[in-house]
């Protein structure tokens, strides 16, 4: 139901989640659409290296999580390591030296997950993105990295708060 308004068509269903979930976005951002990135510098003589994935990595895959666009299975990459482990470090490295993440890992596939309440409310829906396996798995590469950079560098001292995160 969308504003008093109940639709029965697939169709109309669509445009009327679609209405209210752009309703309630905020296209606010911190930096303008023709900003670019800084440029990576190195200042300390550290190699900007890109990091290899490891199969240990693919282990700690979720298989009871759903597959992304792209159709990858998290129980692929977890049951066969040896098999993606070395294609899917060079698309990584090739990723790491361009700065260009591939297309298909931008692509989302969004589930409407009902939290509570009458179903027949859009707000009692939320939105989730189901995004590739290999994406996500970069991600926590990259998130590997600057975690350990930041604790390297002492960036942040655990005394500070909220970086008990951080440091667990």
């Amino acid at each position: 139901m969308w504003r008093g308004k109940t639709v029965m068509k697939d169709e109309e269903k669509v445009e009327v989640l679609n209405a209210f979930f752009a309703s309630i976005f905020s296209s606010k951002t911190s930096c303008s659409l023709g900003t670019q990135p800084p440029e990576l510098e190195d200042r300390d003589g550290e190699q900007n290296e890109a990091p290899i994935i490891q199969g240990e990595m693919l282990h700690h895959l979720d298989t009871h999580k759903s597959m992304g666009p792209d159709g990858i299975h998290p129980r692929v990459p977890r049951e066969l390591p040896e098999l993606v482990t070395k294609p899917l470090s060079i698309i990584y490295q090739q990723s790491w030296i361009t700065r260009e993440v591939p297309a298909d890992w931008r692509l989302a596939n969004v589930m409407l997950i009902h939290k509570k309440g009458q179903k027949e409310d859009v707000g009692n829906y939320r939105p989730v993105s189901l995004t590739s396996v290999p994406g996500k798995v970069m991600e926590q590469i990259i998130l590997s990295v600057i975690m350990q950079h930041v604790q390297d560098k002492q960036a942040i001292r655990p005394s500070e708060p909220g970086s008990q995160i951080l440091f667990d």
